[in-house]
């Protein structure tokens, strides 16, 4: 019997410069440096960073040339995506946004590249409001 998995702890996403990508990260998704794994913050090491929830991690490690090959799906609420959209909107950050009949998705690209979705499953609220 194969033992189980407790969940993803985080996710690599390569970037040219880790602050750059903190204040992005910070400004437009809400994240924070992880105090406790600063230490990790080398040449070769990553800078960490949790959202608010302290549930979803990123661990920036900078490259001079990476190909950008991660793709994030962040989960929320029906109520906090009609917020994520006007809140991306007023940022003026390219949006997608996609009815896959069962959920609705946000699809948006951080400045490296980085492929990115918001998602939510609430998705007879989200028509509800979105085609009002």
């Amino acid at each position: 019997m194969q033992p189980r998995l407790s969940g993803v702890d985080h996710i690599h996403l390569y970037v040219t410069d880790k602050k750059q990508a903190l204040d992005w990260y910070q400004k437009h998704l809400g994240f924070e440096v992880v105090e406790a794994l600063r230490f990790w913050n080398g040449k070769n090491g990553p800078l960490v960073i949790e959202d608010k929830s302290k549930s979803v991690h990123l661990a920036l490690f900078e490259r001079e040339e990476f190909e950008p090959l991660t793709s994030v799906a962040f989960g929320t609420t029906g109520e906090d995506f009609i917020q994520w959209k006007k809140y991306f909107e007023s940022q003026e950050i390219e949006l997608r946004v996609a009815d896959h009949t069962a959920a609705w998705s946000l699809y948006f690209t951080d400045p490296f590249g980085h492929n990115h979705e918001i998602t939510t499953n609430d998705h007879e609220f989200v028509s509800s409001q979105l085609n009002q």
